[in-house]
């Protein structure tokens, strides 16, 4: 074939330019990095200069078109395409033939070290390229039939000519159908223009790459909302990822296992697109076999060219189906840190699964597992908060306070006059139980709440009955204590005039009767040591902040509260309203004595410095304390009350001795109704904790000094039960039954007459 000729321009007009010259060693003087440089042996400077300027475009496929028109005018060809050789994915591809850019690619799969040999030969036809790889062969006469004429393969490398680096670079095999020049001029022509034309070429490709990402990112970033947006159903989620993974990587088919690490088994959610709602058999896969089991084994991405020729392959499930497995794209599903399912995707359209496919599939499992996980996650929350609201409703319908109820407690025809029931000395024990509900009304319309914040009577009547149900049924904190306490507040608001004097305002007075009401709601009977000890849901719930029952009882409080007709404060403004339950969480939270001790001090010193009421830790210490006295005021009683009342704290206090017994876990003493010395134990209370309180309380309010006497005066009848205690402990005899029977009753009360005579 004719080698195409540089013309010579009239010598006169125009110097001959370098690379249309021979270079013959340094004759010319120049250096050596100048010697070694390629010169322009056969193409046309001008033209290739326009084909370089004419190289433009964003895409790779008009750039082969441009390139494909430019070789086959300068070869004299029939026509020309390019097959582009991909090392990663093993594929090569024809994008374009002649100037038609194709709506699929070509596609054929390679066989190994394919790249070494190409490299191995320049120039070829058809016939005589032995070296080539049969699929290639194969690809090339699907494009160009027997009979058409000759073929001259080129092949091109993008980057450092070097054998053992080819599969670094991409590799291109140009092929020129029935040329007019010979195969020599053919390889330097196309040589030359790809010396010039290829970083345009390889800058549009990794363009064209970096768009390709982008777009996949945002897919993904949009795959990513839809699934997050399904989390509430996991079937449907896991339709949702199946079908976006079709969707991304253009499969046919696809299914999803889990992995169920119980038994060991790849459970199919969704496979071949349909849920296991819609099929008929559940499909279950040993973990540790198969395609999907090697996959989940493993943890490595899968990509099956030809599914038939794999050894993990399965055939009888097509042979069932009736669908024929091509090629396979299997990768693994992982949260944090393990597998948790695997994902098969099946006959890529138009051809293999390539290497984008797998990247695009790695980056979507990280989507598939967080959502699945979290959809599980969501599952468990529902699914809690379903049993929670079936309990809730069981102890509602058990606690279902009826109309009839708050109709005979608001209209209630008896006056419940009790004469002595506004001094310190009164018993509140011993109302009777049915009769505390109109008592607790009686003391709030006494007080002034319900004139004062106009509250609905049968919203009030609703709430105090629904709180009388929210405590249990333990020996000592239940409905009684609760009632007792909120007695004492009554005493404390009307006896010390805490609001006509300026302690407190009326929604602190009425949010400290409520806090007292409510303090102990749902108490357990158990401390909030046992509940952390015992890893207890309170405590899960609460540990971290301290006061695990007394929070608590504050949230069972407003829920109450929340109860549909219980909230009687919804009369207050939305200031106000925020700023009781403000006074109310403060208030309850304050009863537990652990608090009470890190501000004792504080207390102290303002009771002997003298309460300034505007200042506002003055007023939160001053409710602190009165919570205090309200909680422990059985203890302001007389002998024989303050007797009855041990019993039912010994009785909750030996009932969780003998559940820490049980676990395995040694009790305090006084939880150990073998060890615990009662009068000891209630001695050691009285004198450390609640003297020094009702002091305090005591130094504010001098008519308190009634309750400080009354402590003292069973500090003296706990002291004298001391010998009886001795006496009767004998024989397996428990202290808590020596503080129940008759004798010690007697003793103490003979001890008390001896006190009154000699006083007398």
């Amino acid at each position: 074939m004719a080698q195409l000729e540089c013309s010579e321009p009239d010598p006169e007009l125009f110097v001959t330019p370098p690379y249309c010259r021979k270079i013959e060693g340094d004759k010319h003087g120049l250096p050596p990095e100048e010697l070694s440089v390629s010169k322009i042996e056969v193409s046309n400077p001008g033209k290739l200069l326009k084909l370089v300027e004419d190289l433009i475009d964003k895409s790779t496929k008009k750039l082969e078109a441009k390139l494909n028109k430019y070789l086959k005018i300068e070869c004299g060809a029939k026509f020309v395409f390019i097959i582009n050789l991909h090392s990663i994915s093993e594929e090569a591809t024809v994008q374009v033939i002649q100037e038609q850019i194709l709506n699929e690619d070509l596609r054929a799969v390679l066989c190994e070290d394919i790249f070494n040999k190409i490299l191995q030969f320049q120039t070829s036809t058809l016939t005589a390229s032995s070296a080539l790889d049969p699929k290639i062969q194969f690809l090339i006469r699907e494009i160009v039939p027997d009979g058409t004429g000759e073929v001259v393969i080129v092949p091109v490398l993008a980057g450092q000519q070097k054998v053992e680096e080819a599969s670094s670079y991409p590799v291109y095999l140009i092929c020129v159908v029935n040329p007019t020049k010979d195969s020599a001029y053919i390889s330097k022509l196309i040589s030359e223009t790809f010396r010039y034309c290829m970083p345009l070429f390889l800058s549009t490709r990794e363009c064209e790459n970096e768009r390709r990402l982008k777009a996949e990112c945002q897919n993904l970033l949009l795959v990513a909302r839809k699934l997050f947006s399904r989390l509430g159903d996991l079937s449907d989620l896991l339709k949702e990822i199946m079908s976006e993974a079709r969707r991304l990587t253009n499969a046919e088919r696809c299914s999803l296992f889990l992995l169920d690490p119980d038994h060991m088994h790849l459970v199919a959610k969704v496979f071949d697109g349909v849920s296991p709602e819609e099929r008929s058999t559940e499909v279950r896969i040993a973990a540790d076999q198969g395609i999907a089991g090697h996959v989940a084994a493993s943890g490595e991405i899968l990509n099956i060219k030809d599914a038939y020729k794999h050894p993990l392959f399965y055939k009888g499930m097509d042979e069932a189906t009736g669908f024929k497995t091509r090629n396979i794209l299997c990768f693994p599903i992982r949260d944090e840190d393990k597998i948790v399912g695997v994902a098969q995707l099946c006959n890529k359209i138009g051809g293999h699964f390539d290497y984008f496919d797998e990247q695009v599939a790695n980056a979507f499992s990280i989507y598939c597992g967080i959502s699945i996980m979290h959809s599980l996650v969501y599952k468990k929350i529902q699914d809690a908060q379903a049993r929670s609201r079936l309990s809730n409703e069981l102890m509602m319908y058990h606690m279902q306070v009826s109309t009839q109820d708050v109709l005979d407690l608001t209209m209630c025809p008896t006056e419940h006059e009790v004469p002595v029931y506004s001094l310190f000395s009164f018993t509140p024990r011993k109302i009777l139980l049915r009769e505390t509900p109109c008592f607790a009304m009686k003391m709030m319309k006494d007080l002034g709440f319900i004139d004062t914040f106009h509250i609905k009577i049968d919203s009030l009547a609703r709430f105090i009955l629904y709180v009388k149900k929210g405590y249990r049924d333990v020996p000592y904190h239940n409905w009684s204590h609760g009632f007792s306490v909120a007695h004492f507040a009554y005493l404390a608001l009307k006896n010390f005039q805490l609001v006509e004097r300026g302690y407190f305002t009326q929604l602190e007075a009425l949010a400290y009767f409520t806090s007292c009401l409510c303090h102990d709601i749902d108490h357990r009977g158990t401390t909030n040591s046992f509940q952390q000890q015992s890893n207890s849901v309170l405590a899960s719930l609460y540990s971290s902040e301290g006061s695990v029952m007394e929070r608590h009882h504050l949230s069972q409080t407003i829920c109450t509260l929340n109860t549909e007709g219980c909230n009687f404060l919804e009369c207050l403004s939305k200031d106000d309203y925020i700023k009781c339950l403000d006074l109310i969480k403060d208030m309850i939270l304050a009863t537990d004595l652990a608090a009470h001790y890190k501000i004792h001090t504080k207390q102290l010193t303002m009771a002997q410095e003298g309460f300034n009421k505007t200042n506002s830790e003055h007023r939160y210490y001053l409710a602190s304390l009165l919570m205090t006295c309200a909680d422990l005021s059985d203890q302001t009683k007389d002998w024989t009350e303050t007797k009855k009342v041990a019993q039912l704290i010994y009785a909750e206090f030996f009932a969780q001795g003998d559940l820490e017994k049980k676990m395995g876990r040694e009790p305090a003493n006084m939880m150990d109704r073998h060890k615990a010395s009662i009068p000891d134990h209630q001695l050691e209370f009285l004198t450390q904790c609640c003297i020094s309180i009702f002091r305090i309380l005591a130094t504010i309010f001098p008519n308190a000094k009634v309750l400080v006497d009354a402590i003292k005066q069973n500090i003296l009848c706990w002291e004298s039960s001391k010998r009886i205690f001795t006496k009767l402990c004998v024989d397996g005899t428990t202290s808590y039954e020596v503080l129940c029977s008759d004798e010690l009753e007697a003793e103490v009360q003979s001890t008390l007459e001896n006190l009154l005579e000699s006083q007398q």
